[in-house]
């Protein structure tokens, strides 16, 4: 017989069973796992399931929320039950080998009925009141890009003003000093609704009210090669409609360059009100930080070529593009791979695993990575902007660019003309352009072109200036 509970005083879920002690034991999520520890043997044995994990060298927080499968080797069970268990860190329940962990909200709040009733509390709050930030990046999944990097200026700044994240749930690091809100919760709504300012890189979702006194500042989070919002293809009055509303909340948005000025006032009709052209804070990184140090959280060797391949979405699937087989790529190049999806990618697939592979999708700061790669491999993805930063080589592997180009999304410029490295469609392509040596000499005018036109503000200093507007408009105040 196989039993299960919830240790909530151990934050641990335990399963227990009658004879011979299981050989192996493990929870298997879509971004992390962890191993049961396993005691006693002959009558009776138990396996303890950690609840939380530390992941890149971070602290023990709760586990990502998602789907879980129970691997107990040679062990029955199809009749394990645990009703849904509401703990400090997260929910969970179990059904036979599937455990279902999500955010600590009671199910009472994730009714229509719940979210209308805390709806129509943040409508009815006065807020705008308090001397705080409201700061979430990629709708809470992490804690990173240009609202972090803000949050770190600001709190070295003015540590008197109080800082909110929004995160997914409670899996997510915030930085020091900063109060995690749960999507959802009544402390999210709340924190929404009375802070001064919210900071954000995406779409402002769920029921947004401003509140007397609020502001917005819509750092968004990249400069764009594919086409935005109105200059999307096709003709959609829903989508145009949508487009206008949302920019309508925004009173302040960031550009990384002139170039995006120009496109994202027009792509979000961002009419009448200001944009700062002050490079990207989240680059300040690029200028300023230890590649060393990353590569150590990654548990990369001294000495190792690193490549990071990292991707854009795709508008016609949910998982991330599977164009290359990593663990081959890392034997051509003789190199360790990082592979880096999309944020919104995060929550479907599982990590990638092979030799020399380190799948960093679930890592909190894309900067970070940029920094510690010794070239790049993408395709479509903004981070083609910031990885020049740098100076250092990138390639681009683009299979799909004739339908990605020509039906999918659209390009504001042709890249085949101006990419600062080359374009290839095949990963033996690929691999023979990382094992060219004279590739920084091929493209080195265009390298240089590229800096100029995308780059001019990201000099390290860029979260400085912005915190610096944020003061001296009083957004917040010290």
């Amino acid at each position: 017989m196989t039993t299960a509970r919830i240790d909530e005083a151990a934050e641990a879920l335990i399963i227990a069973g009658t004879g011979q002690r299981p050989a192996t034991a493990e929870l298997v999520g879509p971004r992390a796992r962890v191993d049961a520890r396993l005691t006693g043997g002959g009558k009776t044995w138990k396996a303890t399931f950690p609840l939380q994990a530390s992941r890149w060298g971070g602290p023990e927080l709760p586990l990502p929320s998602g789907e879980y499968e129970l691997r107990i080797a040679d062990t029955d069970l199809d009749g394990l039950q645990v009703a849904p268990v509401v703990m400090t860190g997260l929910r969970i329940a179990v059904d036979g080998g599937a455990v279902r962990i999500a955010a600590p909200i009671s199910p009472v709040y994730e009714t229509v009925e719940g979210q209308s009733t805390l709806e129509g509390r943040y409508v009815a709050q006065s807020g705008g009141t308090e001397n705080a930030v409201f700061f979430e990046s990629f709708y809470g999944r992490s804690v990173g890009c240009n609202p972090q990097a803000i949050d770190r200026e600001l709190a070295a700044r003015a540590p008197e003003v109080r800082r909110y994240w929004s995160v997914v749930d409670l899996s997510v690091a915030v930085p020091e000093g900063a109060i995690a809100v749960v999507e959802g919760s009544p402390e999210w709504w709340h924190a929404r609704g009375a802070a001064r300012l919210l900071v954000v890189n995406d779409w402002l979702r769920r029921r947004f009210v401003r509140k007397p006194g609020q502001k917005v500042l819509q750092t968004w989070h990249g400069t764009p090669l594919k086409r935005l919002a109105l200059h999307r293809p096709g003709f959609d009055p829903r989508r145009m409609a949508a487009v206008v509303k949302e920019s309508r909340r925004w009173d302040v948005l960031l550009a990384q360059n002139t170039y995006s000025e120009r496109i994202l006032r027009k792509a979000y009709a961002f009419f009448g009100r200001p944009i700062w052209v002050e490079g990207y804070p989240r680059n300040d990184a690029l200028i300023t930080g230890d590649p060393a140090a990353i590569r150590t959280a990654l548990g990369i060797g001294e000495g190792e070529r690193v490549l990071l391949y990292a991707p854009t979405w795709r508008d016609d699937r949910s998982e991330m593009v599977d164009f290359i087989d990593p663990e081959l790529l890392a034997r051509q190049a003789d190199a360790v791979v990082l592979v880096r999806g999309h944020s919104r990618t995060l929550q479907q697939g599982r990590d990638r695993a092979g030799a020399r592979v380190i799948d960093v999708t679930g890592y909190p700061e894309t900067a970070q990575l940029l920094l510690a790669a010794d070239a790049l491999i993408t395709d479509y993805s903004s981070v083609m902007f910031d990885f020049s930063v740098t100076g250092k080589p990138m390639y681009f592997l683009v299979p799909d660019i004739d339908h990605y180009r020509g039906q999918l999304r659209g390009f504001y410029f042709d890249l085949a003309e101006r990419a600062p490295g080359p374009l290839v469609r095949t990963q033996d392509e690929l691999a023979a352009a990382l094992a060219d040596t004279g590739h920084a000499a091929s493209y080195a005018g265009r390298y240089e072109a590229w800096r100029a036109q995308f780059n001019k503000r990201d000099d390290g200093h860029a979260a400085r200036r912005v915190v610096d507007r944020i003061l001296d408009l009083g957004f917040v105040t010290p």
